[in-house]
């Protein structure tokens, strides 16, 4: 189930991909089938990549050697499916497609799930600290409203009531920026709380794949 969810992931990736040519015509002729299949070996793409490249080279009536294409790749997969490369796949927040073999999937793997766990850390910083500019925004915005209506109010010309409603309007803008910055204070404990989070999971991978 594992290996069914992953491939089916970097299939979506790769239709994605095969949407446009992935060889230009000066490669295609160049007829460099092992390099290619190395580069695509240690990029970790799918074997699949051979058929995208076979339809971006028909137009130029190029045929793929495909002998050559997968026995480079199997060299470029021996670099791709390390421990180390597995956690910055994970850590960069990109698929993996299920390409390793078995024998080198128990050390890419769980590697790789490390990587996932650092980006997951850093992405909750990001995002904390998204919430702090967005709330930050609102807060300064609703600050705005409010010296506009008080301008408003030192208007000459309008009765009792006009200034009652502009005051009313004011006290309901005050009230709302109040809720703002205490949700922005909330904001600004959770980028406290995620950044701490993310040190220790740096720390905690930095002697198994070292620093970044």
């Amino acid at each position: 189930m594992k290996h069914l969810i992953l491939a089916a992931a970097g299939a979506v990736s790769m239709l994605a991909l095969g949407s446009c040519a992935t060889m230009s015509e000066d490669q295609c002729l160049a007829g460099a089938w092992g390099e290619q299949g190395y580069a695509d070996g240690r990029s970790g793409l799918l074997a699949s990549r051979l058929e995208d490249h076979a339809s971006a080279c028909a137009k130029f009536d190029v045929v793929p050697n495909s002998r050559a294409y997968f026995s480079a790749r199997e060299d470029g997969l021996r670099e791709y499916c390390t421990p180390v490369r597995g956690f910055q796949v994970g850590r960069e927040g990109s698929t993996y497609a299920g390409v390793c073999p078995s024998q080198l999937e128990v050390g890419f793997l769980p590697a790789y799930q490390d990587g996932q766990m650092v980006y997951a850390a850093e992405q909750a910083v990001s995002s904390a600290r998204s919430r702090v500019e967005s709330f930050g925004a609102r807060a300064e915005h609703l600050d705005e409203k409010i010296i506009a209506k008080q301008a408003e109010l030192r208007a000459e010309g309008l009765t009792d009531a006009e200034r009652d409603q502009i005051r009313e309007r004011i006290g309901e803008i005050r009230h709302e920026r109040g809720d703002v910055i205490r949700e922005w204070r909330r904001a600004q404990d959770e980028v406290d709380d995620a950044e701490h989070r993310a040190r220790d999971v740096r720390y905690h991978f930095a002697d198994l794949y070292g620093r970044w």
